[in-house]
């Protein structure tokens, strides 16, 4: 008898896992992993992302137009695991300082503006919120509408002025532009 409810529970235990395992595989083939990567001078920038895709959705919008990432709402600007940010130095993100590190980065999407959050709290999964008190700042980035929309979530980083670099993030027909810049010595 205790032969048999082993031999059960292995095989439940064997089932799960191999459901966890296929669901993980699942998700990571329709959102696979990005990077993006750029030294410029000495200031060394990049971003592990992964690539949700359109898949004829709409993306941003209202809820009651049944898009997947509403106005107003949370989203971990990617899918599956925190999308981060690693500097080798000390930056200007947007106007605002932050130290050498890494960082997880999350949107807040409107119509004309994004609201990026820059955390602390990194190596998450799942699109749960970072504790508001890890937050080092919110930074508002315009919105530029794109002629020809991204299929696949694409982060992209090219040389900015003044030894610094400018971080893209462009899905759908929507485009963010976030300007670094090496902080200044004192």
């Amino acid at each position: 008898m205790i032969k048999k409810v082993l031999i059960g529970l292995g095989v439940i235990v064997l089932l799960m896992v191999m459901v966890f395992a296929y669901m993980n595989y699942r998700s990571r083939t329709l959102s696979p992993p990005g990077k993006a990567e750029l030294e410029v001078n000495d200031l060394k920038v990049e971003i592990n992302y992964s690539r949700p895709s359109v898949r004829d959705r709409v993306i941003f919008g209202n809820e009651e137009d049944g898009s997947i990432q509403p106005y107003g709402s949370y989203w971990r600007l990617g899918a599956n695991e925190s999308t981060e940010i690693t500097f080798n130095q000390e930056v200007i993100f947007n106007g605002m300082p932050l130290p050498a590190g890494t960082y997880r980065l999350y949107a807040i999407p409107d119509p004309n503006t994004f609201r990026i959050g820059v955390s602390s709290e990194i190596g998450k999964w799942g699109a749960w919120e970072p504790d508001s008190k890890n937050d080092l700042f919110t930074t508002e980035v315009p919105v530029t509408r794109l002629d020809t929309p991204v299929e696949q979530l694409t982060a992209r980083i090219e040389e900015g002025p003044a030894d610094g670099v400018t971080v893209y993030f462009e899905w759908s027909d929507v485009q963010l532009a976030i300007p670094i810049a090496v902080k200044p010595e004192m």
